[in-house]
């Protein structure tokens, strides 16, 4: 495995994971500054469900299982293989289906208490379109991480969204937004 992308924290901290054909993953240091971001907002006591909309690797829904025992996670993916494998590899168990993200919407979007969204940069259309059909779907208080290239300006998305913050890590800018 030539993959430096890893689990940075929990039960499964330092486990590599495998990435799929022309990914693009959100590097360790970007990831471990976002989670220091949602620390203070993710359910301390209650079960909540995350969804890794465009799973890719999964790493970021695997961080999520690593950190939290309370956790349930969804992995969305077009091509699930590789988010199959990084489950497997670390013994975890969680939903994957295969499908299109926004076909995915009204199957796992009014659950999700947390929703990353991490569409290929050349597809930030895409992104924006999700992040609009959500508004529609998503409960009150729901938290949605959208990452984007950190050249985009913020689009549209709608008045439904509170951004919470908007931090720049390199190439990648987390959007964090919450639901209201």
């Amino acid at each position: 495995m030539e993959s430096k992308l890893q689990i940075i924290s929990g039960a499964h901290r330092g486990r590599k994971l495998y990435l799929p054909d022309g990914a693009r993953p959100t590097q360790n240091r970007a990831r471990v500054a976002l989670f220091n971001m949602l620390t203070p907002i993710v359910p301390r006591d209650n079960k909540f469900i995350v969804w890794d909309a465009f799973a890719g690797s999964g790493a970021f829904g695997l961080e999520f299982l690593s950190r939290y025992a309370n956790v349930s996670t969804v992995f969305t993916d077009i091509a699930p293989d590789t988010v199959i494998k990084n489950l497997n590899a670390v013994g975890a168990s969680a939903t994957v289906k295969q499908t299109d993200a926004m076909a995915a919407i009204p199957q796992f979007g009014a659950d999700a208490d947390i929703i990353f969204v991490d569409p290929p940069y050349s597809g930030f259309d895409i992104g924006v379109k999700f992040v609009c059909k959500m508004s529609g779907v998503a409960k009150p208080g729901a938290i949605l991480i959208w990452e984007i290239e950190q050249t985009r300006e913020m689009p549209n998305i709608g008045t439904n969204w509170q951004i919470i913050k908007d931090k720049t890590y390199g190439r990648a800018r987390f959007l964090i937004l919450q639901h209201i």
